[in-house]
């Protein structure tokens, strides 16, 4: 059976030497030009997340100066002397151009220096090293539990497509998807933490340390899964649907490529850019709802320092956790795009 002629007129990578044809031989010729034309993509997004991050500093620095209100006056207390604002304002260089803060600020953060806080005189990357702790252990295990169940219910889904287990899914995912964290957050609390009292309702007394008490983190953990979970889900669903219905998959199966085979090996490969792009703007959405996590749930972690300095006026740990956060979105996005690029099929054409 000759099939060069329908592999060359096929679309997508799922069907390249599946029956093979003679394009299986031009294999590492192929990868060896897109990996060439991958390049000045990384190039050009590399350049962009550079520009992004010089933005974000500049955004949050312009933003912090707008604030309403005298950052001296509302530190020095209910009563202020007016020697202790002066002495205030010379310790926050307010009595400076704000182009010269600016440029001190910047240059400190290239060498790691945060700044100081006002209130404590402690300085900023003791506040974040902190906090960093309890925030990495809820990020690590959402993700860790998000990517198996987003991809396993997804492809569950797109194998059943319009069957009872795809119905299913999707209403559950859609009706999940539409309650707010911090409404889910208040009802599992009340539902499993105060009157049957099975877990912890907040971390308070537990230390920093949340690993060594793994019931406190239950609770946050399954309202940060909640909505990435759902929206996840129902990508990789519609990417494997699409992906099934294609030319290469029907090829695939003409030429008696096992179904298991077909859909992880073809379709699955082809519906991942888009899923792993999501991911980056779930990890996204973590950072702000970890926010509303931490402080529901009192747990020592960035947010609660973040909330803690806002209520504060310490302006310096505000602007440090922002660039903490800002950067990482910008990393994350940057990671995503350069995956999904490589993941794309034809993304040498398109770069």
């Amino acid at each position: 059976m000759t099939t060069e002629g329908s592999d060359n007129a096929l679309k997508g990578r799922g069907a390249v030497s599946i029956c093979g044809s003679a394009a299986g031989r031009d294999k590492p010729r192929r990868r060896c030009a897109r990996t060439t034309a991958h390049a000045p993509f990384v190039v050009r997004r590399s350049l962009l997340g550079v520009a992004q991050t010089v933005a974000v500093v500049l955004l949050i620095f312009a933003l912090t100066e707008a604030l309403p209100g005298d950052a001296a006056v509302a530190l020095a207390g209910d009563q202020p002397d007016p020697a202790r604002i002066a002495a205030i304002r010379e310790a926050m260089d307010l009595d400076r151009p704000a182009h010269e803060r600016l440029t001190d600020w910047a240059t400190g953060l290239l060498h790691g220096d945060f700044g100081t806080s006002l209130t404590s005189g402690r300085p900023v990357t003791r506040y974040i090293a902190d906090g960093f702790g309890p925030t990495l252990t809820l990020a690590a295990l959402t993700l860790a539990l998000l990517v198996p169940l987003g991809f396993g219910l997804g492809v569950l889904a797109a194998r059943h497509e319009g069957g009872l287990v795809d119905r299913l899914v999707s209403s559950v995912t859609l009706a999940v998807y539409a309650v707010p964290e911090f409404a889910l957050g208040v009802l599992l609390v009340t539902v499993l933490a105060l009157k049957p009292a099975w877990l912890p309702p907040t971390a308070v007394g537990h230390g920093t340390d949340l690993l060594a008490h793994p019931a406190v983190l239950v609770l946050p953990v399954l309202v940060l899964l909640s909505r990435p979970v759902c929206s996840l889900s129902r990508l990789v669903r519609a990417g494997m649907v699409d992906a099934l219905a294609s030319p290469y998959v029907a090829h695939a199966r003409r030429c008696g490529v096992p179904g298991a085979r077909v859909r992880y090996a073809h379709a699955l490969p082809n519906a991942l850019a888009p899923a792993v792009q999501q991911l980056a703007r779930t990890v996204d959405w973590l950072l702000c709802g970890v926010i509303v996590v931490e402080a529901l749930f009192v747990i020592p972690g960035l947010g609660t320092v973040l909330l803690n300095a806002v209520a504060e006026r310490d302006v310096p740990v505000v602007q440090g956790l922002a660039v903490v956060f800002g950067v990482l979105t910008v990393l994350l996005n940057l990671g995503a795009d350069l995956v999904a690029h490589r993941l794309t099929p034809r993304a040498g054409v398109a770069a």
